[in-house]
């Protein structure tokens, strides 16, 4: 494995940390989200958000903003 696809790794997965840690705390702290809940909106957070993470209240606006945009699993949950 090169260095360059190494750090990749390390970066995605450090991400993927981040925002699910982001969500659990954003999910804790409004006692809103269940784990499924979480795991729906996991996969959107990266894909439409990925510049404010780990940044809950920003990962947070930014799906609001972005609803339209949301999976349907995710729209289903989000708005709860």
């Amino acid at each position: 494995m090169s260095k360059f696809s190494s750090q990749l790794s390390i970066r995605t997965v450090l991400a993927s940390l981040a925002v699910v840690g982001s969500l659990t705390i954003f999910a804790q702290a409004a006692n809103a989200y269940t784990n499924e809940q979480r795991i729906a909106c996991t996969p959107d957070a990266f894909r439409l958000c990925s510049s404010e993470i780990p940044n809950v209240e920003g990962v947070t606006a930014c799906m609001r903003k972005q609803k339209s945009s949301l999976s349907a699993a995710c729209k289903a949950v989000f708005g709860k």
